[in-house]
């Protein structure tokens, strides 16, 4: 409240009682302090992004000494053929016509594509961070209908049958464990890995959640081939099945290559994330999950058949991501977000306080209290790595109010003031948490409160003064 200077000071004198006692001078010196505070309060945030890199980093460096991210295309019945085409040309003043003779492989997918994986997880350390790795015991059905070449004019007579290999895509070869089993009906057929198995996919499991970057991102993939030791055109369905044993890291992907398609993954982990460009029907309990997904030719983007590189297996990838329950750098973020708001709160109930009961608070204890403020994010960021993020919650905010409310003692003379200061910040941090809790409510909740806040400071200043008590 302002006071009128006493006259028997000088100026010197009157423009420091004033410098002290406006409450303007006062607003602004709060206002200042505020926008300085918001220079550490944006490093908390910096902070916070690098130790999820560093978490990041650890996952990969786990990832790249075990297996990576699986991504499964295939099985694709790859054939070689001559394409014969008349030239004309001139010899010897003359136009003749010769006939030109290239290569060309055509591919054939699936008509009926079955595959179950059994999933079992494994949790390593590295410090304090943690990556979920896997095991998977995969078993492929793919019943393919005779090859046709009448589509591109082709005569059986230019198709190479006894080159016709059966191609199956895996992003890392890493992680096949045991030699795989790969059976035409009931012959047992010898495979060999490939670097390039010449189809381009989407190579999307091993990338992280940028999808614009991951669709765009198109390349061959390893695998491993089969020759299917035909002598002639086969005259009937053909049954394959692929028995693989494979581990890897974070995720696995499959690609819908048959025209019917059925994927079914099973788990004891019971936080799993279903990823991809089509979801499944799923069952999630503590003891696991279990994931269906059925997919038709026409819910992807390519065809049956095609020759050498004119479509990639993109566009329609699904698969899980086996998820460790640790997102205190995602909460952690929301939360510091909210850090200006709790600065300005907890000034402007100072601010209320001094202007009501007339007591007098220094700048500077303005400034330690923002302090404890700011390395309140630093305290909840530390404790979640350890103890997550709920319990890191309570930590940060019982001691940082308690911090506070102790500090207050020290200026705010009557116990009731100091106690209602505490109850205000420890509602201040329940407000906080609540909104980052309810996530699909939060806005509405972060509305409603704030709206109740600002009719609480009304009503609480309606009495003050602010120009003294003139009229």
């Amino acid at each position: 409240m302002e006071t009128q200077p006493t006259p028997n000071l000088s100026i010197i004198e009157r423009f420091n009682q004033w410098i002290t006692e406006s409450i303007m001078v006062k607003l602004f010196s709060i206002g200042f302090l505020i926008l300085i505070l918001l220079i550490p309060a944006s490093w908390i945030e910096d902070l916070i992004r690098e130790r999820q890199n560093r978490a990041d980093e650890v996952i990969r460096e786990v990832s790249d000494k075990w297996s990576g991210p699986q991504l499964l295309s295939g099985p694709v019945v790859r054939i070689p053929f001559i394409k014969k085409e008349k030239v004309k040309t001139w010899y010897e003043g003359k136009q003749v016509e010769e006939v030109i003779e290239t290569e060309h492989y055509a591919y054939f997918l699936p008509e009926d594509y079955r595959v179950k994986s059994d999933i079992t997880t494994e949790v390593r350390k590295r410090g304090i961070f943690e990556v979920v790795l896997y095991k998977s015991n995969i078993s492929m059905q793919a019943q393919f209908e005779a090859p046709d070449f009448s589509t591109w004019n082709i005569p059986h007579e230019q198709v190479n049958w006894k080159e016709a290999v059966l191609l199956n895509g895996i992003s890392d070869l890493r992680g096949i464990g045991e030699n795989p089993v790969v059976k035409s009906g009931a012959v047992v057929l010898a495979s060999e890995p490939i670097s390039d198995i010449g189809v381009a996919v989407n190579q999307y499991a091993q990338f992280t959640s940028n999808q614009a970057a991951n669709d765009a991102n198109l390349r061959t993939i390893s695998g491993i081939i089969t020759p299917l030791l035909w002598q002639v055109r086969p005259e009937s369905t053909m049954n394959i099945s692929v028995q693989l044993s494979l581990k890897g890291s974070e995720r696995l992907y499959f690609v819908p290559t048959g025209k019917s398609t059925e994927v079914t993954s099973t788990s004891a982990w019971s936080s799993p994330s279903f990823e991809g460009k089509l979801l499944p029907e799923h069952t999630v309990t503590d003891s696991g999950f279990t994931a269906t997904w059925k997919v038709l030719s026409f819910n992807r983007p390519f065809s049956q058949k095609w020759v050498d590189r004119e479509q990639a297996l993109s566009g329609s990838e699904f698969g899980v991501r086996l998820l460790i329950p640790a997102d205190q750098y995602q909460k952690s973020t929301r939360t510091a977000k909210y850090g200006v708001l709790i600065i300005l709160l907890a000034f402007t109930t100072l601010f209320l306080v001094e202007i009501t009961t007339k007591t007098r608070i220094h700048p500077f204890q303005y400034i330690l209290i923002g302090a404890a403020l700011i390395i309140y994010y630093t305290l909840l960021l530390s404790f979640s790595e350890q103890v997550g993020y709920n319990g890191a919650y309570v930590i940060a905010s019982i001691a940082t109010t308690a911090l506070i409310t102790l500090y207050s003692t020290t200026f705010l003379k009557s116990k009731p003031v100091v106690l209602l200061f505490s109850l205000l910040m420890t509602s201040f941090y329940a407000f906080i948490f609540i909104i980052i809790q309810a996530q699909d409510f939060s806005l509405l909740i972060g509305s409603v409160g704030l709206f109740l806040i600002i009719g609480l400071l009304m009503y609480f200043s309606r009495n003050i003064k602010w120009y003294g008590s003139r009229n």
